[in-house]
């Protein structure tokens, strides 16, 4: 409400001076059903203020994971949504849940750089990064670990200080006995990068089936499972820590 509808409605005034139309605004997080509303009265307000017929009934569609219920509690409580976007409960089953994933900028022109978010989980990691997954005595994988791409690789045998990305009261040791990297270039920005070459489909699934093997039981249990954790090391949480403070001072 401080960013975002102020910045959809000075885009939409000017393309309105340039003859243009706006359609409309998408809501994906947050109160879908408070938002809605206080959306509706700002476009109230602009119609109001400049005189643009029809600036008030402009397109709210809201989606992030909806479901019936979802929209059933919706529609209860009252809200100002036109539009339902169901994408992933329309193309998936209840017990095949999807995996959700989304791209942020992390870094432009060697530049870190953050997405900030009321909800901590939706805060990005600056920087490029480098994922390895670090595994005990018994063969199963204890964590992986983020790594800024400038910091040294963990090594097997070497006792590691891994943190909770922003939790700084959530930290362990770890004396991996193997190490393997994750990450690995097969898109490459630019022509001059290294890149791997695309395994086959069956070998990416056969590839998916023996790390889902080499995971520890209660990982994957169905009822409860113990949760995978990713973790970072104390010289990136020190990195984050600065960067955020920095990005929310500025």
């Amino acid at each position: 409400m401080r960013s975002g509808i102020p910045n959809f409605c000075a885009v939409a005034l000017a393309l309105h001076d340039l003859g243009y139309k706006a359609s409309g605004i998408r809501l994906d997080s947050g109160d879908l059903a408070y938002l809605s509303i206080e959306t509706r009265k700002v476009f109230h307000a602009i119609e109001k203020e400049f005189n643009i017929p029809g600036f008030g009934k402009m397109i709210i569609t809201a989606s992030n994971d909806l479901n019936e219920e979802t929209i059933d509690a919706l529609n209860k409580q009252g809200h100002e949504v036109d539009a339902f976007g169901i994408g992933t409960y329309l193309v998936t089953c209840y017990s095949q849940a999807a995996l959700g994933c989304v791209f942020k900028l992390v870094e432009i022109n060697s530049r870190p750089r953050i997405k900030l978010s009321e909800d901590v989980a939706k805060v990005s990691i600056p920087c490029k990064k480098r994922c390895f997954r670090l595994y005990g005595k018994e063969g199963y994988p204890l964590v992986d670990i983020m790594i800024r791409e400038s910091e040294p690789s963990p090594k097997a045998g070497e006792r590691i200080l891994c943190r909770h990305p922003f939790l700084e009261s959530k930290r362990a040791y770890v004396v991996p006995q193997h190490v393997e990297e994750l990450l690995h270039c097969y898109w490459p920005g630019s022509s001059d990068k290294p890149r791997a070459e695309l395994p086959p489909l069956l070998k990416i699934r056969s590839r998916c089936m023996q790390q889902l093997e080499k995971l520890r039981p209660d990982h994957i249990r169905r009822l409860n499972p113990t949760p995978y954790k990713v973790v970072i090391l104390k010289s990136s949480f020190i990195y984050i820590c600065l960067f955020l403070t920095i990005s929310l001072e500025s």
